[in-house]
């Protein structure tokens, strides 16, 4: 006799990962309906019975991951984590539990320790990482320990990680490039760009793309040498208002990271920039209520956006695949680059 067939025969049938199963088996959203038909056709066509997805789940064992995050007031990664409160039950139904490591991702060696920390605790990390030797070799450790790594926002593609969750930042750097190209209207001048840090390898690629396209399509703009301001409002504040005072003719601004309301505050405040948000093309990341309201003023022109939410399920989702060792479904992971402005705000 033919033992009974399970929700893993449905998914390999259908092409797609467990958790996909189990998502059109409940009804739950999220899945695309070409992607449910394909499913429910290899129910139909297997005489599948249901009870074998409760039964799977019950003997599935427990998973610890951990989430490692910038420490401090990062609007976009506390919307990460947000939304990872929000899969709570989800989690809770695959026996998984999510910890948030909170550190200073700037420093290589700081980052580097609370990674070390986490080899033999847990089965997985998603970890914004810092383009940095010790951190790779961090990260390495962690692989050869057994844990599922994926990287989360900014890439470590020389380390042994197994997936990167995140847009594609020079994509997204020469988007932001042609945004204050165009928007300055032809008119000359400096261009100033505020990043978290060159080690980040998101702001460096998004750094690339913008710079890659204002010199070749732009060329009445000089960028100047670019400041760090380590995701830090008044950190960013203070740098503002330097390159404010030292350059009267900055036309356009590019804010790679956070830090978003420390640089708007150097631009609106009349001791800083004389007014001159008005006259300075202000493009940068992510929709935060920051940048809402800063968009509805019209401080910024436009936010290059990813989505959160996608972010953070898809971290949990590709740990999960990579841990029972099931495929990864592409297209469900790609993470999408949007352009939002005043008009179009979500």
């Amino acid at each position: 006799m033919n033992a009974p067939l399970t929700l893993r025969d449905i998914a390999r049938q259908a092409g797609v990962s467990l958790a996909t199963v189990d998502r059109v088996l409940h009804n739950r959203p999220g899945v695309r309906a070409d992607t449910v038909r394909r499913v429910k056709d290899a129910m139909t066509r297997s005489a599948f019975q249901p009870h074998a997805a409760a039964s799977e789940l019950a003997r599935a064992r427990s998973r610890r991951f951990a989430f490692v995050m910038p420490a401090g007031v990062n609007l976009f990664m506390q919307q990460i984590q947000a939304h990872l409160g929000e899969m709570a039950n989800w989690m809770a139904a695959r026996r998984l539990s999510v910890e948030i490591v909170a550190t200073d991702v700037f420093d290589p060696a700081i980052l580097a320790a609370r990674l070390e920390d986490l080899v033999g605790r847990v089965d997985g990390v998603a970890v914004v990482a810092l383009d940095h030797p010790s951190v790779r070799a961090a990260i390495n450790d962690l692989v050869e320990s057994g844990a599922k790594i994926v990287t989360l926002v900014s890439d470590v593609p020389s380390s042994r990680r197994h997936h990167y969750v995140g847009i594609d930042n020079i994509a997204a750097g020469r988007a932001a490039g042609a945004l204050v190209g165009r928007f300055t209207g032809g008119r000359p001048g400096r261009v100033a760009i505020m990043a978290g840090s060159h080690g980040l390898r998101d702001h460096a690629e998004r750094i690339f793309g913008f710079t890659q396209v204002i010199a070749a399509e732009y060329r009445q703009l000089e960028v100047l040498p670019v400041v760090e301001g380590h995701d830090d409002d008044d950190r960013s504040e203070h740098l503002m208002r330097r390159l404010l005072a030292d350059y009267r003719d900055i036309v356009g601004l590019y804010n790679v990271g956070a830090g978003t309301a420390g640089v708007a505050k150097a631009l609106t405040e009349p001791l800083s920039g004389s007014g001159r948000a008005g006259d300075i093309v202000f493009v940068g990341h992510d929709v935060t209520a920051v940048t809402r309201k800063l968009l509805l003023n019209g401080v910024m022109d436009a936010v290059i956006s990813q989505n959160p939410g996608h972010e953070a399920r898809s971290a949990v989702r590709v740990l999960l695949a990579l841990a029972r060792g099931e495929p990864l479904l592409s297209e469900q992971e790609a993470i999408r680059i949007d352009i939002v402005m005043r008009d179009n705000l979500p």
